[in-house]
């Protein structure tokens, strides 16, 4: 499919595929103008682009860690918590060879990859790649962090070993600027089998971009804010991800502004997109597939709101509504208006799956999407 190249383009697509729970294809309207600009190559984009950029590590020295404790020691060894750098990480990590180290650039835990209250970090997987065995990755207190590149898997709350509170990536406490590209989050099961959410924000944590990611195989896809008194979160983008085999939280939003498109969402078994406690998500041309409820407000009846644009439904199912389970469905229609600050390339919603199946998680190469599918 031909794409035009410029920062902004007014485009009409003919019509995108929606699919009622009957599987029969159903076609919804899409707005005539579309942005259509993408982001520095490389670089972060989305909501981590604003309050100042997301750089990471850019500009300070490389180090390369083939261990959990030499991490830590990389994050030590600077000359102050804020000082630049780059880690490589190759090889896993896991609790046999992450260990506590000591320095005033750092405040670190054996346990668990411990990015605490500092500053322009990367962490990044190369070679023949970075799995995070059982081992969470902890961002609190701090800003201007990439993780990029990497797998986290099979991160407990409960049994043995535990970490990071069962989060594979959890951030928490002031953090700002985060973007966390080309990962695999994943885990074997949900609460009952001792996991948590694979990419959790709570405690005025804002602007986060999460980017042509694979999360899989969790009870939990993650959250933005703990409870529904935990709304200071927010300015969050997801984009090019796969959700597959989840059952709730892709995300759970309360409170704060979200900007979801072009993500591929295949067997949400129970419920996808939940906004609640007055959040407001952008939900644009996203592809679902075989999938429950995938967007509404679910288990509360402290609503939230969204708008939707180009979205396909494909072999989707709806619940009926009652006083805590309220589904956008079976014809979502938008009940807010979100205003996006950054410019963005938006494929056609039937593109996602093959885009998405080419470009997401660890170990493809840092590929995105050309426009083309």
């Amino acid at each position: 499919m031909s794409r035009a190249r410029s920062r902004r383009v007014h485009a009409t697509l003919a019509a995108l595929a929606v699919t009622a729970a009957t599987g029969a294809a159903v076609t919804l309207p899409e707005a005539a103008a579309q942005p259509r600009a993408s982001a520095v190559a490389g670089g972060a984009d989305g909501y981590a682009t604003q309050n100042g950029g997301t750089t990471g590590g850019a500009g300070g020295k490389t180090v390369r860690a083939t261990t959990g404790t030499a991490i830590h020691a990389a994050l030590c060894d600077r000359a102050a918590a804020d000082t630049p750098v780059t880690i490589e990480v190759e090889g896993t990590i896991n609790h046999a060879n992450t260990k506590k180290v000591s320095g005033e650039s750092c405040n670190t835990a054996a346990g668990v990859i411990e990015l605490k209250q500092i500053s322009n970090v990367t962490l990044v997987g190369v070679g023949s790649g970075a799995v995070f065995d059982q081992l969470g990755i902890h961002i609190r207190d701090s800003h201007n962090i990439i993780i990029q590149n990497v797998t986290v898997r099979n991160v407990k709350k409960s049994g043995s070993p535990t970490s990071n509170g069962g989060d594979a990536i959890g951030m928490e406490s002031d953090v700002r600027n985060v973007w966390v590209d080309h990962t695999t989050l994943e885990a074997s099961g949900g609460e009952s089998e001792g996991y948590d959410g694979l990419f959790d924000m709570k405690d005025n944590t804002r602007y986060v971009t999460l980017s042509y990611s694979v999360l899989r195989d969790s009870g939990r896809g993650g959250l933005v804010g703990s409870s529904e008194s935990d709304v200071s979160n927010g300015f969050i983008t997801y984009h090019h991800n796969k959700y597959e085999n989840i059952d709730s939280r892709t995300p759970l939003l309360r409170g704060g502004t979200s900007h979801i498109y072009n993500n591929y969402y295949v067997r949400l078994n129970e419920s996808g997109i939940n906004s609640r406690a007055g959040a407001k998500a952008k939900v644009d041309h996203n592809y679902f597939k075989d999938s429950k409820d995938v967007l509404g407000t679910f288990y509360t009846d402290a609503a939230g709101y969204w708008q939707v644009s180009g979205n396909t439904f494909d072999r989707v199912t709806w619940s009926p509504a009652d006083d805590e389970y309220d589904p956008a469905g079976p014809n979502p229609t938008s009940n807010t208006t979100v205003s996006i600050p950054y410019p963005y390339t938006l494929d056609s919603a039937g593109c996602v799956p093959d885009v998405v199946g080419r470009t997401a998680g660890a170990g493809t190469g840092l590929k995105v999407s050309d426009g083309r599918c």
